[in-house]
């Protein structure tokens, strides 16, 4: 049986390019902090990589941090809260990496199709200037930091980059709170623009984009220097300290200057054009099927299906016994199957949100894998309904 990898938005196999540049790192035998030639060669590896993540990215090299995960870097991001009034407020479809540091959620932004409000971005960033004065504050009359995700790694929906650009135009200067935005699921796969909007922080994953497990990025775009968690020898300038993975550092990197290279040539567009075939042919299925967030800005790989009455889990084993590898949402809890929080916070049932999957594409994806896809499944769920009857 010929095996077709639907998991992508879990982690994406690892770019040629990327297995080359870990290959030649692990020829480089210096630490980066020495001062020798051998350390100074490790050392250039590092820098060349930080430079690459921040061509993908748009920012500056001296912006990016490296970090053992997009996991830790939403750590480090959530301790830059005594900066910002000590208060960290998160949206109920964050990742559990944000979502698990937040004393209060913004259950009243979410709507059903996933938009953090009905009018997007700038409706939300208006409703909470709004509110600022009361609430949104902390006890010392601070202003908040609020988790906003550029994309949803379950439903890829997007809000895009939020920051807080035009607040400055539209309140004079008053800044009611700072954003961290997660791009892991961004990064690689759309355009980012920070020129109109520019969050506080931005966190991102190697293995997201063709890299490597096990390597981050936390992306500061204050004019201060973070707040540290990790203390020690003062590594990536006394921001993380911890000697530099530098294999998976060069990984990154080149992954990174792979992945923009195949979003400037479009080549997510025809995978978005891949996900719409797979859409129509499941939506032919006489029962009723939701396609979570169609009609909005998404993710050009993503399809969050929903078939009540349907076990998200049980899909997942019976397309796995079929070939086909997707998921039942977030791959980040210890292999644990659940009904979606996400999708509950957007306004759906348990039962609907509990027979939920997400198949996410690739850039090696074929329109005969997802045409396979859609019978398999189609069959799969006719004998379900024979079963339930």
């Amino acid at each position: 049986m010929q095996r077709v990898y639907f998991d992508h938005n879990a982690t994406t196999p690892l770019r040629p390019e990327a297995r080359a540049a870990m290959a030649e790192a692990m020829d480089v035998v210096g630490n980066p902090s020495s001062v020798h030639a051998e350390g100074r060669a490790a050392k250039m590896l590092v820098e060349r990589a930080r430079v690459q993540v921040a061509d993908l990215v748009g920012c500056l090299p001296a912006q990016v941090i490296f970090t053992s995960s997009a996991t830790e870097a939403a750590a480090l991001a959530v301790a830059q809260k005594e900066r910002h009034g000590g208060v960290f407020l998160a949206l109920p479809t964050e990742h559990d990496c944000l979502a698990v540091w937040t004393e209060r959620r913004l259950d009243a932004f979410v709507g059903r199709d996933g938009r953090i409000s009905p009018d997007g971005a700038e409706s939300f960033v208006d409703r909470v200037t709004a509110l600022a004065g009361s609430e949104w504050r902390s006890d010392r009359g601070d202003v908040a930091l609020i988790a906003i995700s550029g994309a949803n790694s379950e439903t890829g929906v997007m809000a895009g980059v939020v920051g807080n650009n035009h607040v400055n135009a539209s309140r004079a200067g008053t800044v009611p709170f700072a954003v961290v935005c997660d791009i892991t699921q961004m990064a690689g796969k759309v355009a980012l623009d920070l020129s109109r909007e520019r969050p506080a922080y931005m966190i991102l994953s190697a293995h997201k984009l063709g890299g490597p497990k096990g390597i981050g990025a936390f992306i500061n775009l204050t004019p201060e220097d973070p707040l540290p968690i990790l203390r020690g020898g003062g590594q990536e300038q006394n921001r993380r300290s911890g000697t530099e993975n530098t294999i998976g550092i060069a990984g990154f990197g080149a992954a990174a200057a792979a992945a923009a290279q195949d979003v400037a040539s479009g080549r997510w567009e025809e995978v978005a054009e891949l996900r719409n075939i797979l859409e129509n042919a499941l939506e032919a299925d006489e029962r009723k099927t939701i396609f979570v967030g169609k009609g909005v800005d998404r993710l050009p790989n993503t399809s969050c299906i929903i078939a009540e009455g349907w076990k998200g889990e049980t899909q997942v084993m019976q397309m796995d016994l079929s070939g086909f590898a997707i998921s039942a949402g977030s791959a980040c809890s210890s292999g644990k199957v659940k009904a979606s929080t996400v999708l509950q916070a957007m306004g759906y049932s348990p039962a609907e949100a509990g027979s939920a999957v997400r198949v996410s594409l690739g850039l090696d994806t074929k329109r005969d894998d997802v045409l396979r896809f859609a019978d398999a499944w189609r069959a799969k769920r006719e004998k379900h309904a024979q079963r339930a009857g």
